[in-house]
């Protein structure tokens, strides 16, 4: 199964939806997911991403999380906040302080197929409107999910036998 995005015009901004199966089992992938410095791992380098908050950082409705990283040359922070944790179901970040006027992210995850069916909704606004998220903003959306998918297929892939 071929990771699915698609990103639409909704009425308070964009949606992105993203679709993923990994071969193992949610017990493995949602505590993976679970770990806010992995994201390091997931986001492209030409970012600079990096995890401010020292950790262990306890991931909970609450958990305020601090990053710094570089889009196209410009110094960048970003803080989320997790608004739900629903383990091993589902969790939620919303950017309390960051490069988009708005960016919801819901995190869920279904066994499916002996493996996990990962889904990402992301609800976001930009500042400059409608062309600016088409000039600039899309693409970079869609690189950055692109290279997330190929990440966690490398770090999923099946155990060899």
């Amino acid at each position: 199964m071929s990771p699915r995005t698609t990103v639409k015009r909704v009425r308070n901004g964009f949606c992105l939806e993203s679709e993923l199966w990994l071969p193992r089992p949610r017990a493995e992938v949602f505590p993976f997911f679970a770990n806010a410095f992995n994201l390091e791992m997931l986001t492209p380098p030409f970012l600079n991403f990096r995890v401010l908050t020292p950790g262990p950082i306890e991931m909970r409705a609450g958990a305020r999380i601090d990053y710094r990283l570089r889009l196209h040359g410009l110094p960048l922070q970003w803080q989320s906040e997790i608004t739900v944790w629903d383990p091993p179901r589902r969790f939620v970040d919303e950017q309390r302080r960051g490069p988009y006027r708005r960016w919801v992210h819901e995190h869920r995850f279904e066994d499916r197929q002996g493996g996990t069916q990962v889904f990402d909704s992301v609800h976001y606004d930009v500042y400059g409107g409608p062309l600016i998220e088409r000039l600039l903003v899309r693409r970079d959306v869609q690189n950055i999910f692109a290279y997330r998918h190929r990440r966690l297929l490398e770090i999923f892939a099946p155990p060899s036998p």
